[in-house]
């Protein structure tokens, strides 16, 4: 099962939902839009689409540990899971989270806690993280590990999933030998249930020239 999509809504949403059944909601991230907008967006989506929603940034900014401020957190993102029919989490480290022992135990804690509370829980490390290891953090608290596979490879779990943050930023595109050796990469894999997120600023392009070149 391949899914595509992107990180938001980089075109109106009913547009959007004619071209794709998945969406990472990014305004869960940062400020929690209105719960009528919410509602409209389940609404209007057709039948089998899936929205994950990205963890507040206090989540990250914390470093992962539990206190107050993460629990509020995480009640905004139950509630706002409930009018979207989601259980499904997308949790991004921010980029100045170091790779201290500390840290790591911190992640693995958090990320054990959750996953009893999501369907499917997803965490990206930090850049500066090793990938490798960060994916055994993933593995070893059964959560999904992120990673860009053009950056980084593949990974060879069941269930993966894949942020595209474009080849020079988020203000980059991909050119057509890179969706080319992404679809590549995709047509080898052997994973079960794979999602392909597109983050960049042409996401909404990239993301249909990716789904054409798998022909899907």
């Amino acid at each position: 099962m391949i899914t595509v999509g992107c990180a938001g809504f980089p075109v109106p949403a009913t547009r959007y939902f004619k071209e794709f059944l998945f969406v990472e909601v990014q305004e869960t991230h940062q400020a929690v839009p209105g719960m009528g907008t919410i509602r409209r967006w389940r609404r209007e989506a057709p039948p089998g689409f899936t929205f994950a929603m990205l963890a507040p940034r206090e989540i990250g900014q914390e470093n992962f540990r539990e206190g107050k401020v993460i629990e509020t957190a995480l009640t905004t993102l139950f509630d706002v899971g409930k009018e979207l029919d989601s259980k499904f989490a997308v949790f991004v480290s921010p980029a100045e989270l170091t790779a201290s022992r500390a840290n790591k135990a911190a992640v693995k804690e958090f990320l054990a806690s959750v996953r009893t509370k999501f369907d499917r829980v997803v965490w990206e490390a930090p850049p500066t993280w090793d990938p490798d290891e960060a994916s055994k953090i993933a593995e070893d608290v059964k959560v999904v590990a992120a990673r860009d596979p053009l950056s980084h490879g593949m990974l060879e779990t069941s269930i993966a999933y894949y942020r595209l943050p474009g080849p020079a930023g988020h203000k980059s595109r991909y050119e057509d030998p890179a969706i080319e050796k992404l679809a590549e990469l995709a047509k080898a894999a052997e994973h079960e249930d794979v999602t392909y997120v597109f983050t960049n600023v042409d996401m909404f392009a990239d993301a249909k020239r990716f789904k054409k070149a798998m022909k899907i």
